[in-house]
């Protein structure tokens, strides 16, 4: 087994101690909260949010993280999968990797963004490795912790943005004995695939990406009307106030970090509002996402203290529409998706100006902003299309 043969590749272990998990509860227990946002009495939908998490939906998953959610699971979770450690470039990267029984199978590095994690692959990570219908493509999977998230470590030097790490994933998976492999991403881990398809074509098979962005400086002449809302509907989102989380992580993590590392109730709000604004649902992001997956995300946030280290990554890489050097193109073959809730949406034809070898194109009709969480078998049989195309078509 490549993770366990590999030199500077070492199985590792999650437990966290009593302790944490006791200090964790008597934290929430102790929480200071505010009043009820001044918008109360909003019928369900998008205007009870419009101040924030609403008062009443916080103490409610404040309530059951204490008393009810079980973080051993998630752990039992991970350890089934199999987790391992590297150290790369002086920073310790933790990863999943879950090999095939398939002769045929291939190798797929999938990476996460802000505010997930690898939680948001737990669920599919096996379906993907070992389908149930023989006829279904098969893969090597292998999940990392972008560096400052999770159990990898947190950079203690400025310098980890999104080139260095796809770097490092291509330095990963040399260790893995994967020569040659494929990439899925969606946020800024679609924006690290993407780099990775432009700067390794020589390693990388293809690509899958949910988070396709186009050169800067392209005209909406001959896009279509649902083509023209969406290029403007990404600008009113990266221009105005939705975007202020990005802005403030880019311009001061240190500071929103504090409040990250100190308060469960304040990383919880934080990265509930995004799943509630970013997710395909009417009212609440636990209509699609299982609760228990989401607290598993933010407690995995909460007991590694890395609040304010994932949020660097915006600081590193000036996250939204201005990420790429204008001049990287795709040439790979590249299968793009863009679900209909998500926050950013290029068009086709503006997306063809960067990847050059557009094999699978998809607009499906339900998802969000985490469709491996929100519609997990949808999302795999996309991402299974997609990559079959990218394999068919060859480099």
């Amino acid at each position: 087994m490549p993770a366990l043969g590999h030199i500077g590749v070492q199985p590792f272990d999650t437990r966290a101690t009593d302790a944490d998990l006791d200090d964790l509860r008597i934290r929430l227990a102790a929480a200071r909260l505010p009043e009820a946002e001044t918008v109360r009495g909003a019928g369900p939908g998008p205007g009870r949010w419009a101040q924030g998490v609403p008062l009443a939906d916080l103490v409610d998953v404040v309530h059951y993280w204490r008393t009810e959610y079980d973080w051993r699971s998630f752990e039992d979770r991970l350890g089934r999968i199999g987790q391992f450690r590297t150290v790369i470039d002086g920073v310790g990267i933790h990863f999943l990797h879950r090999r095939s029984p398939r002769a045929d199978a291939v190798p797929l590095i999938v990476t996460h963004g802000w505010p997930g994690s690898i939680a948001e692959f737990v669920d599919v990570a096996d379906e993907l490795a070992d389908p149930v219908d023989a006829g279904a493509p098969a893969f090597h999977v292998v999940i990392p912790s972008l560096p400052g998230f999770g159990y990898s470590d947190r950079p203690a030097a400025t310098g980890w943005g999104i080139g260095k790490i796809a770097s490092a994933w291509v330095e990963l998976m040399d260790r893995l004995c994967y020569p040659e492999f494929l990439a899925h991403g969606g946020d800024w881990g679609g924006v690290i695939t993407t780099v990775l398809g432009a700067r390794f074509p020589e390693r990388v098979l293809g690509i899958h990406t949910l988070t396709p962005q186009a050169p800067l400086g392209l005209t909406m002449d001959g896009l279509t009307t649902a083509e023209r809302a969406w290029v403007e509907t990404t600008r009113e989102f990266w221009t105005g106030p939705r975007a202020a989380f990005a802005k403030l992580q880019a311009d001061r993590p240190q500071t929103i970090g504090y409040s990250l590392v100190d308060s469960p109730v304040g990383l919880l709000a934080f990265i509930l509002d995004k799943f509630a604004e970013w997710t395909d649902t009417e009212d609440s992001p636990f209509e699609t996402i299982s609760l228990d997956r989401f607290l598993d995300n933010v407690t995995l946030y909460w007991l590694t203290r890395t609040g304010a280290s994932a949020a660097r990554i915006y600081y590193e890489s000036h996250g939204g529409i201005n990420t790429f050097d204008p001049g990287l193109r795709v040439e790979v073959p590249s299968a793009l998706s863009v679900y209909p809730h998500d926050i950013e949406k290029c068009p086709r034809p503006w997306a063809q100006e960067r990847f050059r070898r557009i094999v699978h194109w998809n607009a499906p009709d339900a998802g969000g902003h985490f469709p491996s969480l929100e519609v997990p078998g949808y999302f795999v049989e996309d991402l299974r299309r997609g990559l079959a195309a990218v394999l068919a078509a060859g480099r």
